[in-house]
């Protein structure tokens, strides 16, 4: 049972009551007032979140492997679209638990995130396979790699 569901109306009843008997209608305006202005405070960030995703084509996000970093467990869809910038492609039946989304990167790369009830579960990151072919293409960075002598000289301040 989702317990916010009937805690957080549960809870706006009890501070109001309590205002109304401690201040009379002056203290249920103040209240009122506190928790009208915390849903706009919520509703406005929605409403960013999705404008900015609005910019961005379904799916895509700049980096499949760095939104796997950062995604956490039990994070919100909008808190993942806020990430992305993105809003994810839908691959399950639509309106159906969980909700499965896809975020694709333009090297091919992607997430696949499980929501259950709007809430994070589960991830994964599939990058695609590299053939012989495309390693060969690939510029060979070993030597690019090595430190040269006296590299480090150059950070050292000077005496």
């Amino acid at each position: 049972m989702n317990f916010g569901k009937v805690l957080v109306p549960l809870v706006g009843i009890v501070l109001i009551a309590g205002a109304w008997r401690s201040y009379g209608w002056a203290g249920v305006a103040l209240v009122a007032g506190a928790m009208v202005m915390f849903v706009l405070l919520h509703f406005n960030r929605a409403i960013q979140v999705l404008k900015r995703a609005a910019d961005r084509p379904i799916g895509s996000v700049a980096s499949a492997v760095m939104l796997n970093a950062k995604l956490k467990p039990k994070s919100s869809l909008l808190h993942v679209v806020a990430l992305t910038r993105a809003i994810g492609e839908l691959r399950s039946p639509k309106d159906t638990q969980p909700e499965l989304f896809r975020w694709t990167d333009a090297g091919g790369s992607f997430v696949d995130a499980t929501f259950v009830n709007g809430k994070l579960t589960e991830w994964t990151l599939v990058r695609p396979e590299t053939t012989e072919e495309d390693a060969a293409a690939l510029p060979d960075t070993s030597a690019a790699d090595a430190v040269k002598p006296g590299a480090t000289d150059a950070l050292r301040p000077p005496v």
